[in-house]
């Protein structure tokens, strides 16, 4: 991933240094495993530790290798060889690459995991506190894009809030998910290294043992890891959308935060555009697109293929890198999310009253009405607001069809606002019991 949209803790995980630090572990760990079974001497472990264990990877040397032999794994131990000298003669043994690959490719997915689990707390935490803020902010709900009912800001995120905490859920289940190791050889049968070394391994990687590998570990788990991150950026962008049109000019009930000595336009000095929740939206359709690949990995020929090796190994680093700045920037957006209250109230009362036309329908019907002669009342005064301008209460007042079911202090009644947030308590506790 391009360093703009990149975060230096997860971008670690990704270097050569920690993959060939990762891959040095496994294979370490599992001559510690080979010793105590007596397959290989004890002294060679202990060698393969103290001198791979300290010595710092030649990337460049690690590549020239590979120029020759085309194969990084191989070119890995070669250069392992060089650093420990004799007693390298025992690492690898039973081993295949997808043994060291898989294996790693899972340690770090699940570090991964951790720093974007991480993400979504913060998240989460700005989220609680933006919603009890506005708990009690009327602000119009809109269906369509078109102006409903009454709501309040404070549900807004309280409905975002409890997306997140599913995903929260999502994530930390792909993470356990994909925590597997594999040490079980050519095509996974466990001929030239006992079971026995694997569930080592895993334990010291802090991983559980593949049940069955195939030579490589499935790749359903990796299809279902990315894919709960395609499902995180879509709830991402789900949110960055609702800033994008509360900022728009014509609405304005809320806006990103716009700092001093910030520029808007290159052409025209007045622009506040909602630049981070733009962004969100981009990068957003960028991991959405990496899980489809993920899923076509799932297929691979007999015990193993290496067609989903290329895709790993861009998908990989470029899926968490991008999510991992993108909840980052979507944490900082509704931390400091600038909100109207009085735009709100203005934008509600911009079509005088309509927002009440559903009780007023109730009531109607409740009065005696079918609920088709009921629906035609409300409308055909309805839409004298929308293209007249007219003040709904009045005109239903001077209605003498509605005015006959009824009474004046009925009709009034109707347009109280208190009357859409009296459950918001009751929502809130549902959302945030347990938080």
């Amino acid at each position: 991933m391009i360093p703009r949209y990149a975060r230096d803790e997860m971008v670690a995980i990704w270097s050569p240094e920690t993959k060939f630090r990762i891959w040095f572990e496994i294979e370490a760990h599992a001559c510690d495993a080979l010793a105590k079974c007596g397959v290989i001497p004890e002294s060679a472990a202990k060698t393969i530790w103290e001198k791979g264990g300290k010595a710092t990877f030649d990337i460049a040397r690690i590549d020239e290798i590979e120029r020759e032999t085309k194969h990084d794994v191989i070119a890995f131990l070669t250069h392992l060889a060089e650093i420990v000298g004799e007693d390298a003669r025992f690492v690898h043994q039973g081993m295949t690459s997808s043994d060291v690959l898989d294996t790693c490719l899972n340690v770090q997915l699940m570090r991964a995991a951790d720093i974007l689990i991480a993400d979504i707390e913060k998240l989460l935490e700005a989220l609680k506190r933006r919603a009890y803020e506005h708990k009690d902010t009327i602000t119009i709900g809109r269906s369509h894009g078109i102006h409903a009912e009454p709501v309040t800001f404070g549900l807004k995120m309280a409905q975002a809030y409890a997306e997140f905490d599913r995903n929260l859920s999502r994530l930390k289940a792909a993470r356990e998910e994909i925590a597997t190791c594999a040490i079980s050889g050519a095509v996974g049968t466990f001929a030239n290294i006992d079971p026995s070394i694997e569930e080592h391994v895993a334990q010291a990687m802090g991983l559980k043992a593949e049940p069955v590998s195939t030579q490589v570990i499935p790749r359903d788990r990796h299809a279902m890891f990315f894919a709960t991150l395609g499902v995180i950026a879509s709830s991402i962008e789900r949110l960055a959308t609702e800033v994008r049109h509360l900022q728009r000019t014509e609405v304005l009930e809320a806006e990103e935060f716009f700092s001093k000595g910030q520029k808007g336009s290159s052409a025209m000095p007045h622009k506040r555009n909602p630049v981070l929740t733009e962004n969100l939206t981009g990068l957003a359709r960028l991991v959405r697109g990496m899980a489809l690949p993920a899923m076509e990995n799932v297929a691979l020929w007999h015990e193993r293929d290496i067609s989903h090796s290329s895709v790993e190994r861009m998908i990989g680093p470029d899926a968490t890198i991008t999510l991992d700045f993108a909840l980052a920037r979507l944490t900082g957006v509704m931390d400091k999310l600038v909100v109207y209250p009085e735009n709100m109230l203005n934008n509600m009362n911009k079509f005088k009253g309509l927002v009440h036309s559903q009780r007023v329908l109730l009531a109607l019907t409740q009065a005696g009405l079918s609920r088709e002669d009921s629906y035609r009342l409300v409308q055909r005064n309805a839409m004298k607001v929308w293209e007249q301008g007219k003040d709904f209460l009045e005109e239903l007042l001077n209605d003498e069809e509605v005015c006959a079911a009824l009474s004046k202090q009925e009709i009034e009644e109707k347009f109280d606002l208190a009357y859409h947030t009296k459950h918001v308590d009751t929502i809130f506790n549902r959302v945030f019991k347990n938080n």
